[in-house]
This record gives structure tokens, C-alpha cells and sequence, in this order.
């Protein structure tokens, strides 16, 4: 099957209603094709679902997470100082959670007024702050990480564990490129 010939890539009418030519952006290529059939609306089919997956991701809002009271922004911030296993400067963190400085911020201000991260102020220039966890913040992300990585397992379970492997190496493939590539593209 070819996305030029009305059916997207894989899946079908035996595969019991799941696959790419059944979710909803199946539905809006169609629509695209039939009143643009001289558009490839091949990207479509992998951007659009991408922003879709990530979407309702966002909108499940881990619950293990939620649980605990945190955002995912802000256990991507305690996790990178607990993966990091040293102090951080919220420049860093920024650049480790790929977050902008302002959020960062808001953030850190949230998580230290929780008693989850502690500030200490450079010797040699007051500008600076370094970051780290308090026990409490260490003992949390220890305590959640088990359990959200079982929650995004379930997630995950109707995909084969092969199949797993091999949509992360295209991520990753994808990932690496945008990375590189993507603030050459704005422009």
C-alpha cells in the first residue's frame, strides 16, 4: 500500500480497526487528497501523527505524575538533577529539559517552595544559582520514577516489544536530524 493510492502505510482491514488507516489523521488525509490530489500529503501522515501521539500523551497527564502533584515540566526538572547526580544552574536545566529560562524559573520556584530543590548562590559572581534536590525531591523522583516508567509501559503495550525497538530508533533517527537541522528550517 502507497500513500498515493487512498490507503495509508501498514495496517488494514484485518488488523481488527487499529492501525495508520484507521486514526483520525487517516480521516484528514483523505480529506486533503480529495480536494488536493497534487499535494504528497506523505508528511502529514508522520508529522500529524507524531503531534497527535504527543497530544493525547499531554492530555493523559501521567498519572503517576499527577499523583504526586507534579507536571511533567517539573519532574523533567527533578529528574535532570537527580540524573545529572550533581548541581545544576537553571541555564542548564533549561538545556537539559530543552525548556525555556523563563519557565524554568517559574518552575524552580514552585519545586523549591516544596521543599524539593534547594538554591546556593555562587561564591564568585551573586547572579548565579545552582540547583540540586533536597532528600525529599531525591526521595520522590526515586519513588515515582519506577511507577511512571510502568505507566508509560502500559501505554506502550499494544505495540510489540520489536516493534518498540524499532519505532525508537526511527524517533531517535528523526530526533537527531530535527536537532540538528530544525533552527535552519525556521529561518
Amino acid at each position: 500500500m502507497t500513500a498515493t493510492d487512498g490507503t495509508a502505510h501498514g495496517g488494514g482491514a484485518g488488523d481488527g480497526g487499529t492501525g495508520p488507516d484507521r486514526d483520525t489523521v487517516a480521516a484528514v488525509v483523505r480529506q486533503w487528497r480529495a480536494v488536493r490530489p497534487d499535494l504528497d500529503t506523505g508528511p502529514m501522515e508522520i508529522i500529524g501523527r507524531i503531534n497527535r501521539c504527543a497530544a493525547l500523551l499531554q492530555q493523559a497527564e501521567d498519572a503517576p505524575l499527577r499523583r504526586a502533584g507534579l507536571s511533567r515540566a517539573e519532574f523533567d526538572l527533578l529528574g535532570a538533577l537527580r540524573r545529572t547526580g550533581h548541581e545544576l544552574t537553571p541555564g542548564e536545566l533549561a538545556r537539559e529539559t530543552f525548556s525555556s529560562g523563563a519557565a524554568v524559573t517559574k518552575r524552580l520556584k514552585q519545586l523549591t517552595e516544596r521543599g524539593l530543590v534547594e538554591r546556593r548562590g555562587d561564591t564568585r559572581d551573586r547572579r548565579v544559582a545552582h540547583l540540586r534536590l533536597t532528600d525529599a525531591g531525591r526521595d520522590l523522583v526515586d519513588g515515582i520514577l519506577p511507577d511512571q516508567l510502568a505507566y508509560e509501559s502500559a501505554v506502550l503495550s499494544g505495540v510489540d516489544g520489536p516493534r518498540q525497538g524499532e519505532l525508537a530508533v526511527l524517533l531517535g533517527g528523526l530526533l537527531s536530524q530535527l536537532e540538528g537541522r530544525l533552527d535552519a528550517l525556521r529561518a
